[in-house]
């Protein structure tokens, strides 16, 4: 493999039996590899079987957010790109209906899944996740566009004549249908390039990951050429982009599968065209014309998925099916070859073609179809600015971890502040460089940068400041165990789903951590029971009967915001948790009844179950509603690992359908 181009020298290919079964047994003499026509000695050869087997697991905690994946644990990388520039109304709820179906039926919690919409922008519905809430709220917000491209249906109803979008290049069109043409022409390359540009977009996201990613672009097709009057055939502006971006995906090993949204589209008149004044020829010729557009506009999809070594599905309404075999097309052959020096010389050749074949009788290859001539490190090159970088990682799909960080976004409500989102940001010391000062003390120069964003990308607030972290010797001491918490809160002043959205820099070297955490909001307006989420504290044994004995011992504040943003606590701890609820009912001369009761899952089976116990009325003016605070043991019983509190708070006067609220988090035990 070339050092100069690693990627672009070697092909990623999937090779499959009759029967579209994967061949896993290929020997390095049955294929071969040709650039631009000339056959190349072959360098590198292996299979990579990139389908993780799981470890068996009990069944989700339902409802709980899945606990988060490490990256060593990722099984598949799938982002879904949903072009509502282009869908239809009929497309718009068959694509909701299919992607919640996938969602809920062939998805395990090691898939990174990401929704993009492309007539959005990222917004917090929009990341990678393998929390199914989250993408089960994108898919509900697909919604059809009466901007983009799409009609009410596939294509424009008749109403007594010639359908404005016909495309039939006959010599008769007047100059107001050319000129209704011409505009419709700019309509579809402009949302074309925006459509091009959301897939880019996560594409370059992707490529700072291993192994093979997938794409799934689900559309209603881009046209690549169009017929003129003449009857001839040009090329729309589309394409050099579209070679563009073949170009991107295929260097950072990319698979883009297609899917036509409009499934096995009917192409004849159908009742709902006014065509009782229209002759036969006539009718012929908008039947004629509705298969070509159809064709037509299948082009760019079928092309995107040739040439980076995916799958196209087009005419079928088996989308459920579809799906599946895009994704089992996990593993691959990856073959590589020396290119020679004037392969990234762009005075001799721009493109480079690949071809790769296989002597085995009866094997189906795909395979990425070239690259462009220029070198990995002339791309990779980063000449952004400290400021463009940080603020790169805070939009990027991906958490940056070149500085470790741990985020934990909490929903409370306040009398004097209303709805917010209080969002606890840990950093180990060690990821910060501190220097030594005056006394002992130590100080250490970090550039915070965070952002609430909405489900539509709005932002709702931002953070942006340069800190001086100056400590004493003592503290500096003490934050070696517990690591650095910053905390910040976030109004929010309508309901719905958020993203918190974090990214640090330390000054002295540069190197920048992100991290990212889905929040629900609830609308208290509508007097339903809602909870806040849960806060933590870990303390010992002896500092728990300490408390015991004398109540006046005051709450490390300082460590329950530790605990809360880590969630992460020595085994044999005794874990303190609480959270306030709102919306108790209540009556004339009547207090609020309400119950709450713990239980603790590992991997979906419950080892601890609480007894249902009272919550009381707060005492604190500041909180609007009821607390409940508890404490739980982790005795030895409770091997290190990760863990799912779940609260469940009943309301004993609310009517049985919404008298419930449950609220889950997420801790690990180490020893």
């Amino acid at each position: 493999m070339s050092s100069k181009f690693q990627r672009a020298s070697s092909s990623s290919t999937s090779v499959r039996d009759k029967k579209g079964r994967p061949i896993t047994d290929l020997r390095r003499d049955e294929i071969e590899i040709f650039a631009n026509g000339k056959k190349q000695d072959i360098n590198g050869f292996s299979f990579v079987a990139n389908v993780k087997e799981t470890e068996s697991a009990g069944p989700p905690v339902p409802g709980a957010p899945p606990r988060p994946v490490r990256p060593e644990e990722v099984r598949r990388t799938i982002a879904i790109v949903v072009d509502d520039l282009t869908l239809s109304f009929d497309s718009t709820f068959r694509v909701r209906t299919v992607l919640r179906k996938f969602i809920e039926t062939q998805t395990s919690d090691g898939d990174m899944i990401a929704i993009i919409r492309t007539g959005a922008g990222i917004g917090s519905l929009q990341q990678f996740t393998n929390d199914r809430r989250q993408l089960l709220l994108a898919i509900d917000r697909i919604k059809w566009s009466a901007r983009g491209t799409g009609g009410v249906s596939a294509f424009e109803q008749v109403r007594g004549g010639r359908p404005r979008d016909i495309r039939s290049g006959a010599p008769n069109q007047d100059q107001n249908d050319e000129r209704d043409e011409d505009i419709d022409e700019l309509k579809r390359n402009i949302f074309g390039a925006g459509t091009l540009g959301a897939v880019g977009y996560i594409i370059r996201g992707m490529s700072e990951l291993p192994g093979r990613k997938s794409v799934m672009l689900l559309s209603e097709g881009l046209t690549l050429f169009r017929r003129t009057s003449s009857g001839f055939m040009e090329s729309t502006d589309l394409l050099s982009s579209l070679r563009l971006l073949v170009d991107q995906a295929n260097r950072a090993s990319v698979v883009i599968n297609t899917m036509d949204a409009r499934g096995l589209e009917f192409t004849g008149i159908t009742a709902s065209d006014s065509v009782g004044e229209m002759t036969e020829n006539e009718i012929i010729d908008i039947e004629n014309s509705r298969r070509q557009q159809l064709q037509d506009s299948q082009e760019g999809l079928r092309y995107l998925a040739q040439q980076t070594g995916g799958t196209a599905i087009a005419n079928s309404n088996e989308f459920s099916r579809g799906m599946r075999r895009m994704l089992e097309d996990q593993s691959y052959y990856l073959v590589s070859y020396q290119p020679d020096d004037s392969t990234f010389d762009p005075k001799k050749a721009r493109f480079h073609n690949i071809q790769v074949k296989v002597s085995r009788p009866g094997a189906h290859v795909k395979h990425r179809s070239g690259f462009f001539s220029i070198s990995d490190e002339k791309l990779a090159r980063d000449t952004r600015s400290s400021p463009e970088r940080l603020a790169s990682a805070l939009v990027s799909p991906f958490a940056v971890n070149d500085v470790a960080l741990r985020l934990n976004a909490l929903f409370l409500n306040s009398k004097p502040n209303g709805s917010v989102v209080r969002s606890l940001i840990h950093m180990p010391v060690t990821e910060a460089t501190f220097k030594n000062g005056l006394g002992g003390r130590k100080r250490a120069v970090i550039d915070v940068l965070a952002v609430a964003v909405g489900d539509q990308g709005q932002v709702i607030d931002q953070v942006a400041k340069v800190h001086t972290v100056d400590l004493s010797k003592e503290a500096y001491e003490l934050s070696l165990k517990r690591g650095l918490v910053y905390d910040m809160a976030f109004p929010m002043k309508k309901p719905g789903g958020y993203q918190l959205r974090v990214a640090v820099r330390d000054h002295a070297t540069d190197k920048v951590g992100s991290a990212n955490q889905f929040v629900e909001v609830p609308d208290l307006k509508k007097k339903r029971l809602t909870a806040s989420d849960i806060f933590l504290e870990g303390i010992s044994r002896s500092e728990f009967e300490a408390r015991v004995k004398d109540p006046s011992l005051a709450t490390d504040a300082s460590r329950s915001l530790v605990d809360t943003a880590l969630r992460r606590f020595p085994t044999g701890s005794i874990l303190n948790f609480g959270l306030a609820v709102y919306n108790a009912k209540s009556s004339p001369g009547q207090a609020p009844d309400l119950t709450a009761q713990m239980r603790i899952f590992r991997d979906g089976v419950v080892v601890f179950e609480g007894k249902p116990t009272a919550v009381r009325q707060t005492g604190r003016a500041e909180i609007d509603g009821h607390e409940y605070a508890s404490a739980v043991g982790l005795g030895s019983g409770m091997v290190a690992g990760d863990y799912v509190m779940q609260l469940t708070v009943t309301d004993n006067l609310a009517g049985k359908k919404k008298n419930t609220i449950n609220r889950y988090v997420q801790f690990e035990l180490v020893n």
